[in-house]
């Protein structure tokens, strides 16, 4: 009788597992949209762990042909977003545009003055908090370029003046930030 009751629950635990299985297969399994395809791929790259602030990376995807563009700022990055990439499900082909950054020890120091400008600023402080934070500094050769998404226009022109202010030798900063929230104009 124990035995029985036994392999009674032990069937109804197989029989679990295998709806469960067949549950997640069907999950990652047949066609996907584009829009699903980009989601996964955008999700992969934030989970990367390599993935920073230094670092922009756009996603194109057209018939399950992924189109990776942007910077990184170390040449492996490149490598490993592409197999990563071509790794998610439903992905056809993946063409990989991402640009790699010089490496360079100015453009170094020049990245993190400006994100202790930008991150220590009490206005933007919170944002420094996350895994990674959605502003994006972008230093190419001396050049700085902010990438990413704030909350409001204050915000996006606080970044672009605590950038500005970061001790660049040359150049103005381009502020690319997207805001999330903008001021409604009456």
């Amino acid at each position: 009788m124990k035995g029985q009751l036994i392999r009674k629950a032990m069937l109804g635990a197989v029989l679990l597992l295998g709806a469960g299985v067949a549950g997640a297969a069907s999950k990652d399994s047949g066609p996907f949209t584009d829009e699903q395809i980009a989601n996964k791929v955008a999700h992969e790259i934030r989970m990367y762990s390599w993935y920073s602030i230094w670092d922009n990376i756009n996603v194109k995807v057209q018939n399950g042909n992924v189109e990776l563009m942007g910077q990184v700022n170390q040449p492996y990055k490149k490598a490993d977003l592409d197999r990563l990439t071509q790794r998610v499900p439903g992905v056809a082909s993946v063409t990989n545009e991402l640009t790699v950054l010089p490496l360079s020890n100015f453009d170094d120091q020049l990245r993190l003055r400006v994100a202790h400008a930008i991150y220590r600023d009490p206005v933007l402080s919170r944002y420094g908090i996350q895994a990674v934070p959605p502003i994006h500094i972008i230093v190419d050769n001396g050049h700085v370029t902010l990438e990413g998404v704030v909350n409001s226009d204050i915000e996006k022109n606080v970044a672009g003046i605590r950038a500005s202010g970061a001790g660049l030798s040359f150049g103005k900063v381009i502020n690319n930030l997207r805001v999330e929230n903008p001021a409604h104009k009456s």
